[in-house]
């Protein structure tokens, strides 16, 4: 087997690959990552600072629970921040497809945090206010002055998470929600979510907070705390599920493996494509394995240049295609063709020209 450079599998070409992806239009996409974190964590900060000084002004459990909100968000931009820089070491002897995955770590760890420190703090404040174990509460000035100056921060921050992931989504010509649920770089989608929810839970906090004082009923604020909770447990589910799966293993693009298939199955010395599994690595990071049937003809010094060309021209055609092993089989074993079928439910047969 050959990873597609003529070397054995974590041979020497790696640094040359890797060089390849140093440029700057391989690191834009994390330069602006770390932008759209920087500028949510500073935001977060800010709007922590007032939320707590707020709530403790006016006892509102609804700015308690947005209280508690910021402050899990400050806490996991920093996650997001360390996620970003160790999941970008060049990969080495002990790990020699890189440390791309570990940003899904992070990231999983963020929704953890979602949950644990804002959803859980705000379904107790609701209850609490619910069941009538908070005192009274004082002028509400302060809190929707906080609430006014919080939205306007937040926004700023959504704003540019919001840009950077329709950028994100254009450059692959995807809708957002496709985008979204197919990307393998989730730290701009956290902030995206972590900001919208903000956004919304301000509204909630705003409105039990106004009804709370219209009506004297303090069930209002409460009622207000109870769905930021219940908003902040939606977003974990999300986060952790887009994450869950990036850690297991997603398949590339299904429009890459495509590509790669017809690519394949179109050189001269290929006579079948058995099997292709491809493996997001980590952001921009796909590794592709492929068991192909060559024809008998050829020699096997044939066989290894082939190997080598078309390893080439799939990292020429796909930037985020990192490392490519080849495989030579026969397409008629008994027990590779099994396995294909377990995981795709039949064999991979040539495309016919224009077909989808």
């Amino acid at each position: 087997m050959t990873n597609g450079h003529g070397d054995p599998p974590g041979g020497g070409h790696r640094e040359e690959r890797r060089a390849g992806h140093d440029g700057p239009e391989h690191e834009r996409p994390e330069h602006e990552s770390g932008l759209t974190v920087l500028l949510a964590l500073a935001a977060n900060l800010g709007i922590a600072i007032a939320k707590i000084v707020a709530a403790v002004a006016t006892g509102s459990a609804s700015m308690a629970a947005e209280a508690a909100h910021s402050i899990a968000d400050t806490f996991n931009e920093v996650l997001l921040m360390v996620g970003l820089r160790r999941s970008g070491r060049p990969a080495d002897r002990r790990h020699p497809l890189g440390y791309g995955k570990e940003r899904y770590i992070w990231t999983l760890l963020v929704a953890v945090a979602i949950f644990g420190m804002g959803a859980l703090f705000a379904f107790y404040q609701g209850f609490q206010t619910l069941t009538g174990h908070r005192g009274g509460e004082a002028d509400p000035l302060a809190g929707y002055c906080v609430l006014a100056v919080s939205f306007v921060l937040e926004g700023i921050s959504w704003r540019q998470a919001l840009r950077q992931v329709r950028g994100a989504a254009r450059d692959e010509r995807l809708p957002l929600a496709a985008y979204i649920r197919r990307t393998d770089e989730p730290t701009a989608i956290s902030v995206l979510l972590e900001d919208s929810a903000a956004l919304i839970g301000l509204l909630l906090a705003f409105a039990g907070l106004g009804l709370h004082q219209l009506t004297g009923a303090a069930a209002w604020d409460g009622v207000g705390s109870v769905l930021i909770g219940v908003l902040l447990t939606a977003v974990a589910l999300v986060l952790g599920r887009i994450n869950l799966n990036l850690l297991i293993g997603n398949q590339a693009d299904p429009r890459v493996v495509a590509d790669v298939r017809d690519r394949l199955g179109a050189a001269p010395e290929v006579d079948w494509v058995v099997d292709i599994v491809t493996m997001t690595v980590g952001a921009d990071r796909v590794l592709v394995c492929a068991r192909l049937d060559f024809r008998d003809a050829l020699t096997a010094g044939d066989v290894e240049r082939a190997c080598v060309r078309m390893a080439r021209e799939l990292r020429a055609a796909h930037e985020e295609i990192d490392e490519v092993f080849l495989e030579p089989v026969p397409r008629d074993d008994p027990e590779l063709r099994e396995r294909v079928i377990a995981r795709y439910g039949r064999t991979l047969r040539p495309r016919e020209p224009g077909s989808g």
